[in-house]
C-alpha cells in the first residue's frame, strides 16, 4: 500500500552525498553513472524535442521545454534518484497532457512516449540502487496509476505501452533491488569482519598481557618469597647479630610480604571474568590515603630521608573519599618514592598530602642527592609517569612533574572528587 506522506518525507529528506556507486573500489566503476547520464542524455534531449515536434505536431517551445524537463532529471538521479524521478514524472504527466491537444494517431504511442519508456527505466534503475523498497512500490505505482488514469480518461487515443513500461520497470526494480541488498550485505559482512578482526586482537592482547602478568608473579613471588624466608631467618642463623639489623631484616621480611599480598590481590582481578573477584581470592581493601604513612614509615627504613605531612582534615574525608581518588593518592606517592629511592637514593623528600571541597591535592619534592652515590638505575622506561598520568586522568584531575631548577624532582597531583560516586 502507497503511504503518500512517508513517500512525500522521502522525497524532501536530502539524500546521502554520495553518488551512484560512489562506494566502488574501482575508479571507472564511480564514474559510470556520470558517463550513463551523459550519453543518454546526448541522445534522449534532441530525440525528444525532434519527435514530439515532428511526429507528434507539438509547437516547437513546447516540445523543447518538454524534453528538458524528461531528459533532464537523469543528472540529478547520479546523487538523488528520487527527486530526478519525481520532475521526469511531472514532465511526463505533462507532456502526456499536451499531446491531448493534437490529432491522435494510432501509429504513435501514448501517454507515453518511446523516449518517456527509456528514460523512466533508467529512472526506475536508479530508484532501486538507493532507495528502500517502499518507496519503489510509490513510485512504480504512481507511475502505473497516471498510465492507467490517461487510458480511462481517452480509451480510444492510447495504447497499451503504460503496460509495457510497467512490467519492465517492475523487472528492473526487482533486480536493481537485489543488486543494491547484494552489496549491503557485502559491506555489513565485511563491517562485521573488521570487528571481529579487532575484537579477537584486542582478545589477544589481553589473553597475551595477562600471561605476562602471571609469568612475572610467578617470578618475582619466588624471589620475594625467599628474600622473606632469608629475612625472618637472619636473626637464627647469624649468632650476634646487633639489634638494629635484626631489626632491619624483620622490616625487609614484612615489605617483602606487603609485597606478595598486594601482587596475589592484582593477581586475583587479572583472572576474573566478571566482577573483578573470584572465589577465595584476595578480598582484602585497597590501600588509600590512610596507609600513607605505612608506607612513608617502610620507606625510611630503607635509608631514605622522608618528611610526612598530613593535613589535619585528611583524616576526617579519607573515609568518604572515591575508591578511585584514595587509592590513586596511594599509588602515586608509591611510585613517586620508589623513583627516589630508584634514581636519588639518599635524597631528603616530603611528601605532603592536603585536602579542600572539591579535591585532594598530593606533592611529592625531593632534593638532589646530597651523596655522591650512583643511582640504583640510570636509566628508566617512563612506564611510571605514565601510570601516574593515567591514574589522574582517569579521575579528571591534573598532574604536574619536573626536575627543579636547584636540582631535585617534583610531582604535584590534583585528584577531584567532588560528584564522583
Amino acid at each position: 500500500m502507497i503511504q503518500p506522506l512517508r513517500f512525500a518525507r522521502d522525497l524532501f529528506t536530502p539524500q546521502p552525498p554520495a553518488a551512484l556507486l560512489g562506494q566502488a573500489r574501482r575508479r571507472w566503476v564511480r564514474l559510470l553513472p556520470y558517463a550513463v547520464a551523459a550519453l543518454f542524455t546526448a541522445i534522449l534531449l534532441p530525440v525528444t524535442a525532434t519527435v514530439l515536434t515532428r511526429e507528434y505536431g507539438l509547437n516547437p517551445g513546447v516540445a523543447t521545454v518538454l524534453a528538458f524537463v524528461q531528459v533532464g532529471p537523469l543528472f540529478i538521479a547520479v546523487k538523488r534518484p528520487l527527486l530526478a524521478w519525481a520532475i521526469a514524472f511531472l514532465g511526463d504527466v505533462a507532456g502526456a497532457a499536451a499531446l491531448l491537444a493534437v490529432p491522435p494517431n494510432a501509429d504513435r504511442p501514448w501517454p507515453w512516449t518511446p523516449m518517456v519508456i527509456i528514460g523512466m527505466l533508467l529512472l526506475f534503475l536508479a530508484l532501486a540502487l538507493r532507495e528502500r523498497p517502499r518507496t519503489l512500490a510509490a513510485a512504480w505505482g504512481l507511475t502505473g496509476a497516471a498510465g492507467l488514469a490517461f487510458q480511462s480518461f481517452c480509451p480510444g487515443r492510447g495504447s497499451a505501452v503504460w503496460v509495457t513500461l510497467q512490467v519492465l520497470g517492475g523487472i528492473l526494480l526487482v533486480l536493481g533491488g537485489a543488486l543494491r541488498g547484494r552489496g549491503d550485505a557485502r559491506r555489513a559482512l565485511a563491517e562485521q569482519e573488521h570487528i571481529s578482526e579487532a575484537e579477537r586482537a584486542r582478545r589477544t592482547l589481553l589473553e597475551e598481557r595477562t600471561r605476562i602478568a602471571r609469568e612475572l608473579h610467578d617470578v618475582v613471588a619466588h624471589h620475594m618469597s625467599v628474600i622473606t624466608v632469608q629475612a625472618d631467618s637472619a636473626p637464627y642463623r647469624i649468632a650476634g647479630l646487633p639489634p638494629a639489623a635484626s631489626e632491619e631484616f624483620t622490616a625487609i621480611a614484612a615489605t617483602a610480604r606487603e609485597s606478595l599480598t598486594e601482587m596475589r590481590r592484582l593477581l586475583g582481578v587479572l583472572r576474573s571474568e566478571d566482577s573483578g573477584e573470584e572465589p577465595g581470592g584476595e578480598r582484602a581493601p585497597q590501600p588509600g590515603v590512610t596507609r600513607i604513612p605505612q608506607l612513608v614509615e617502610a620507606t625510611v627504613r630503607s635509608g631514605l630521608p622522608v618528611e610526612l605531612t598530613v593535613a589535619p582534615d585528611v583524616a576526617a574525608a579519607a573515609a568518604a573519599l572515591p575508591q578511585a581518588v584514595d587509592l590513586s593518592a596511594y599509588r602515586i606517592v608509591q611510585e613517586a618514592l620508589a623513583n627516589v629511592v630508584r634514581h636519588a637514593p639518599g635524597a631528603p623528600t616530603r611528601v605532603s598530602v592536603s585536602v579542600d571541597a572539591e579535591s585532594l591535592m598530593v606533592l611529592i619534592v625531593n632534593e638532589a642527592a646530597a651523596k655522591p652515590d650512583a643511582p640504583l638505575e640510570s636509566s628508566g622506561t617512563g612506564h611510571g609517569l605514565v601510570g601516574m598520568r593515567e591514574r589522574v586522568r582517569l579521575v579528571g584531575g591534573s598532574l604536574d612533574t619536573g626536575p627543579l631548577p636547584e636540582g631535585g624532582y617534583r610531582v604535584a597531583a590534583r585528584l577531584p572528587f567532588a560528584g564522583l560516586d
